[in-house]
């Protein structure tokens, strides 16, 4: 089929470490089997008989949703009760229903049902959103045998456990698998496991033998096995269990395991038996929400309301105490005669004074229930929501190579993203790409490539010196052009001296060949051939090791074919310089991992030889050689930490010659080995591959570059900038880390390195002097003697003695900056608790950390002790199952999409981000410096006015409120109409702030740019402050008696009327809340600085409703209108005094607020009142102007591009200043001798 690659069937069972083959008997692990925790029987192919109806397994339908239609309702009332301010708002909605309240029940209801009703609406859509992404996914199709041989489409929702199933290349796995054969011969399959572990390297997986001949659909008419093995559980790289077929018994292990939502890549088809379904699958059991996380606005929030309800109290009982002598002394009959005490009932009768003062409180606590905003939260929530909005359309966060938007998974901690005070980042994919590039390599001693890092241009910078990566530029001519020759994926390399063939001219041309040879064959990558262009791609298990391919065919030695048992090659021929095919008969694979750090391939070739090709970390690698191998070590040593100082990754690569007795010798002990299933299977193989991985020939060495994000450096100088502390946790070595941060400008030159290393001179020496041999022999007896305690006494005691002398470097100096190095072995350490303290305690002194050598659980420790130990908020960037602990313990998670991680992203979410709403996720591709100055608009406008607005505009409102009531004996008789009271937040005051919250911007985002340390006026809290919060509360208090004052004096004993009518209490209430909704409102428009239409449309709209709801609720027929009744048609339009009242009071309850902001603004500005002042006055290009606004920054910037400018200025200065002073000083002495 055309366009279709060609991949020819391949059988590797006999050349990979981990593959068991063939019939086992169960071991070790397998006698758990039948016991607690390894219960689950499975009927393969048979799911339909007795025996398996009767296991009540779950079906394979998955659901991410919060709510289910019988548990939506008390589980989100539930959510919202949790609410202090609701939940009183209940009560006193509860009361109302009694004589006891000053209103009517419905008006004190209905505002509760619609902010309620608004929030769980919201809760509803987020989680039909969930549901229909639930139903795309158990909707999808894959192909399952219906008997007789026969396979037809069924949703995954109706797979049953016993199950066969058929998935096709490119298609993820509906459940977890066991694997029964593959389209390959050898029943092996790769899998990409991105959407478990976040990592798109390729994984071989390989069936039993006795089932790998089932390769055709009816192969399985008449196939059962039955499949015990473990129960459901979490651990993704464990499995358990025994198949028996045919009345035997194998042992089946993780490498039989296919999980779901993993992908098959490479292979054709898999046949696979169904043993987890649903939400008993592994990647199900992972998804389990956080402990719940609050925003600190939030938190802070409840305090403030619990803090007016101790107000509401207070004020209720001083009216209570008040109105129950004032009941007592109607006793005497000359004292409020009118309320006729002798026929009164219990709320009036002087002879029960002490219980109609009980009454009153809780009067009293229902009709001040409006100092409580009860749409605060539900404003809140349509804020977030709006400004995730924003996020995920903002046109500066969208990437355009991958198409890819911002996307705010969550809304919950908008607000944290102002008040960040840390980062935590990964590396590997965050600040870098994951994309590797050949730039460098050794060989034979001799250094090769041409290619300038983006390291090495940081430290020439750092020197004042500019290096400009000038490559070797191929040339092709097409037509009668002469083109550049296209760029290579993978390639960066550039050195004629072997390129294009010319290697076969070097001195050591034979080693070269040796060196290309290996690249091209040790290694496990596949090669795809498109059948139209007969171009050749690689899928390989690692970047890097798809880099090397390249690099051998781009240098002569193409590996174009893998075949069961070879692996073939066009190499360029030495002799002839022509490209000749040559064919390698591949015995065995010794896989990288972690613990060996190295990998090796075994072949013979044309002639016979048997060759050993390996490749694998320094510090095992030079370990291995052979004593006549090691011509070139010291060479190749001092390339390698070059290499490594230009933050390139390294391997070295070396080679030997077997003979066939020790071959056969090692390939019985290797075979036994793998065809282990016993629990020290892993060592068993690491024993038989060390016996034949020694006495290696170097030939030299490999470096390749993980090229830094787009716009890291710039996006790390503005954090910087801003004041925000950057820590980076990292599984490298300690020098490419510090060199990766002197590259993103985390580093840079002066400023003073703390390290932090458990690296033994002594053992340093040994290693470099070869003598291996003493070095184990002195670990052995330690470990044999009781002073092993001792080493790890003594380790600990280093890293702490380490520590303190970093706190008297940190105190020694005010004016340097510092940045704290640690290896991964010291952080063990310094994590422990009795030394984390001091250990953090030195971290904050210094602008930047970099934890290097870092474990998953380290970095989540990390974060977890930053956190905890600053109260501060954090922030954890990354792109890797790696990273997930990281992002799980800071306050906020952002996953970053990339080569790795989009799908980790979105399934993590699936217990973090979205179903419990705890994490800020966005898919981005790299760094991106708005998604850090965005939230400086919704700081100020949603912490700073929002909140406290809202709190200002309920004080106003409730403490006219108590004037009145003060002014009416405390009779608990309220000044407004019931729908007055009701609607006061729901509708004439709640769009203003919505509109602020989210259109507001104190500073354009240019100016915030140019001045990062406006940040900081988040993190400290300026703007949301107590004394900011009460500030506005006093001024609520202030508008609150000016209207009310004002009001009563205005209308007092004046004939308001033509008639000479004085006002009733419907004319004053109206008068009151007229100039209440305009002071309020004005108030807002006053502190607005970038006005939008938005803003125009609902601030003087919500005044404009009043006035329309009073038109129409007047004409409302009394019964309902009661004392609204037609009072502005014929009360108050009519009548001149009240619009020059309205005029008057609003004029003299905003003159307090407006002289402050002017006085404030013009002597006293805040540091965002500068840039305003800036652009006010068209400064902004004024360099000096500028310059003196940053001066007067919150704290100094010590970390990022322009910090190290700043040094090397003031440097200049000083040396400017030197000779200028020096001469001065002469002259004066010269006056004085004259």
């Amino acid at each position: 089929m055309e366009g279709r690659s060609r991949r020819r069937l391949l059988r590797l069972s006999k050349l990979y470490s981990f593959v068991t083959c063939g019939r086992a008997r169960p071991e070790e692990g397998q006698g758990q089997i039948g016991g607690p925790g390894f219960s689950r029987v499975v009927f393969a192919n048979d799911p339909d008989c007795f025996e398996a109806t009767n296991l009540d397994y779950v079906s394979n339908y998955v659901s991410t949703t919060k709510y289910t239609l019988a548990t939506f309702l008390p589980k989100s009332l539930f959510e919202q009760f949790r609410r202090v301010a609701n939940m009183y708002f209940l009560v006193a909605g509860c009361l109302a229903f009694t004589p006891l309240a000053p209103y009517t029940a419905v008006s004190a209801i209905l505002p509760l049902i619609v902010v309620i009703g608004a929030t769980m609406l919201k809760e509803a859509i987020e989680d039909w959103r969930r549901y229909q992404q639930d139903i795309e996914v158990n909707n999808r199709k894959v192909k399952v045998h219906q008997g007789e041989g026969k396979f037809s489409d069924t949703e995954w929702k109706n797979l049953r456990v016993g199950d066969i199933v058929k998935v096709e290349k490119d298609e993820f796995f509906p459940a977890d698998l066991i694997l029964l054969s593959s389209s390959y011969e050898d029943a092996i399959c790769y899998v990409e496991t991105m959407n478990l572990d976040g990592e798109t390297n390729l994984k071989l997986k390989q069936s039993l033998e006795v089932t790998a001949g089932l390769q055709t659909d009816t192969d399985f008419s008449g196939f059962k096995a039955i499949i015990k093995c473990e129960d459901p559980n979490a651990n993704l790289y464990t499995f358990v269990g025994t198949m028996e077929n045919e009345d035997q018994e194998y042992s089946l292990a993780p490498q039989q395991l296919l999980l779901r939502d993993s992908k098959l890549r490479n292979t054709d088809y898999i046949y696979g038996a169904v043993v987890f379904t649903g939400h008993d699958t592994k990647v199900m059991q992972n998804a389990t929400s956080p402990p719940s996380k609050r925003s600190k606005v939030e938190r802070k929030l409840d305090r403030i309301i619990y803090l007016l309800l101790s107000f509401l109290v207070l004020i209720s009982f001083i009216g209570s105490v008040f109105f129950g002598i004032s009941t007592k002394k109607d006793s005497r009959r000359d004292n409020r005669w009118y309320l006729e005490p002798d026929d009164s009932d219990i709320y009036f009768d002087p002879d029960r004074a002490a219980s109609a003062a009980v009454l009153h409180f809780l009067t009293a606590m229902m009709l001040y229930g409006y100092f409580i905003p009860i749409s605060l939260y539900v404003s809140i929530e349509i804020v977030k929501i709006l400004q995730s909005i924003f996020i995920n359309q903002d046109i500066q966060m969208y990437h355009e190579e991958s198409d890819k938007p911002a996307h705010a998974r969550t809304s919950n901690l908008n607000e944290e993203l102002g008040q960040v005070d840390t980062i935590l980042s990964d590396k590997t994919g965050t600040l870098t790409c994951n994309s590797m590039e050949f730039i460098k390599c050794s060989i034979a001693g001799t250094a090769y490539g041409h290619g300038v890092t983006e390291v090495e241009k940081a430290m020439a910078r750092r020197k004042g010196a500019l290096l400009v990566d000038q490559p070797d530029t191929e040339q092709i001519i097409e037509g009668n052009h002469v083109v550049a020759k296209p760029s290579v994926k993978g390639f960066n390399f550039s050195d004629e001296r072997i390129m294009n063939g010319n290697w076969i001219n070097e001195p050591r041309s034979d080693v070269i060949h040796k060196f290309l040879r290996l690249l091209a064959i040790c290694h496990t990558v596949i090669p795809e051939v498109d059948e139209v262009t007969r171009k050749i791609s690689y899928e390989a298990e690692s970047p890097d090791e798809a880099s090397f391919v390249v690099a051998a065919r781009e240098l002569g030695f193409e590996f174009y074919q893998r075949t069961q048992s070879s692996i073939s090659l066009h190499e360029l021929d030495p002799l002839s310089w022509k490209l000749i095919d040559r064919s390698y008969t591949l015995l065995n694979i010794l896989e990288f991992s972690s613990s060996r750090k190295r990998m090796s391939v075994i072949v013979r070739d044309e002639e016979g030889k048997l060759l050993l090709f390996s490749k694998g970390a320094d510090s095992v690698m030079f370990e291995r050689l052979a004593k006549d191998g090691r011509e070139f070590e010291q060479s190749t040593r001092e390339q390698i930490n070059e290499y490594a100082d230009a933050g390139l990754r390294t391997l070295v690569l070396a080679y030997r010659e077997l003979d066939e007795e020790e071959y056969m010798e090692f390939n019985k002990k290797f075979t036994v080995a793998k065809n282990s299933v016993s629990a020290d299977r892993e060592e068993k193989i690491e024993e038989a591959a060390d016996m034949i991985e020694r006495n290696l020939i170097l030939l030299g060495a490999t470096a390749v570059e993980d090229k830094l994000q787009n716009g890291v450096p710039e996006c790390i100088d503005k954090l910087a900038q801003a004041g925000i502390k950057i820590w980076v946790l990292t599984g490298d070595k300690m020098e490419t880390a510090i060199n990766i941060g002197f590259a993103c400008s985390l580093l840079r030159q002066g400023m003073i390195q703390i390290i932090i290393t458990l690296e033994s001179p002594e053992i340093l020496q040994l290693e470099k002097d070869g003598d291996k041999e003493t070095i184990l022999k002195d670990l052995v007896d330690l470990v044999q003697s009781a002073n092993l305690v001792l080493v790890f006494q003594a380790s600990k005691e280093s890293v702490i003695r380490q520590i303190h002398e970093g706190k008297k470097l940190l105190g020694s100096s005010s004016t340097d900056s510092f940045a704290l190095i640690i290896d991964g072995k010291s952080l063990g350490y310094a994590l422990e608790d009795d030394v984390k303290n001091m250990f953090l305690e030195l971290a904050m002194g210094c602008a930047s950390v970099i934890c290097c050598r870092s474990s998953p659980k380290q970095k989540a420790l990390v974060t977890r002790l930053v956190k905890a130990g600053t109260r501060k908020v954090t922030l954890a960037i990354g792109d890797g199952a790696n990273d997930v602990g990281m992002l799980q313990e800071a306050d906020i998670g952002i996953g970053i999409s990339g080569a790795e991680g989009m799908q980790n992203v979105y399934y993590w979410c699936m217990g973090t981000g979205v179903t419990g709403g705890f994490h800020q996720w966005f898919d981005l591709d790299s760094y991106k410096v708005e998604a850090l100055f965005f939230p400086i608009w919704e700081l100020t406008g949603s912490n700073n006015l929002q909140i406290c607005y809202f709190f200002y505009k309920n004080i106003t409102f409730g403490v006219t409120l108590f004037l009145y009531e003060a002014y009416a004996s405390f009779s608990g008789k309220t000044a407004y109409n019931d729908w007055f009271l009701a609607l006061y937040n729901v509708i004439f005051t709640s769009l203003p702030v919505i509109a602020l919250g989210v259109f507001d911007q104190d500073v354009s985002a240019r100016f915030c740019l140019k001045f990062p340390m406006l940040y900081q006026e988040g993190v400290q809290n300026v703007l949301f402050s107590w004394s900011r919060i009460l500030g506005w509360m006093f001024l609520g208090l202030c508008n609150a008696n000016i209207i009310f004052f004002f009001c009563i004096s205005a209308m007092q004993h004046q004939a308001f009327r033509r008639g000479g009518q004085v006002v009733g209490l419907e004319i004053l209430g109206a008068v009151m809340y007229t100039c209440v909704v305009w002071v309020v409102n004005c108030q807002m428009a006053l502190y607005i600085t970038y006005f939008t239409l938005i803003q125009h449309i609902f601030i003087w709209g919500s005044i404009a409703v009043w006035y329309l709801f009073l038109v129409v609720y007047g004409a409302i027929p009394p019964s309902i209108s009661t004392t609204a009744y037609l009072v502005f048609i014929e009360g108050l339009a009519p009548a001149p005094s009240y619009w020059i009242a309205t005029l008057f009071v609003v004029t003299a309850a905003v003159i307090p607020y407006f002289t402050y902001s002017a006085i404030q603004m013009r002597f006293f500005p805040m540091y965002h009142n500068m840039i305003q002042w800036i652009r006010y006055e068209g400064k902004a290009e004024d360099p000096d102007y500028c310059h003196m606004i940053r001066q007067r920054s919150v704290r100094p910037t010590t970390v990022g591009v322009s910090a190290r400018l700043d040094v090397k200025l003031s440097v200049a200065s000083a040396q400017t200043l030197l000779p200028s002073r020096s001469a001065a000083l002469a002259r004066g002495q010269n006056e004085h001798a004259k």
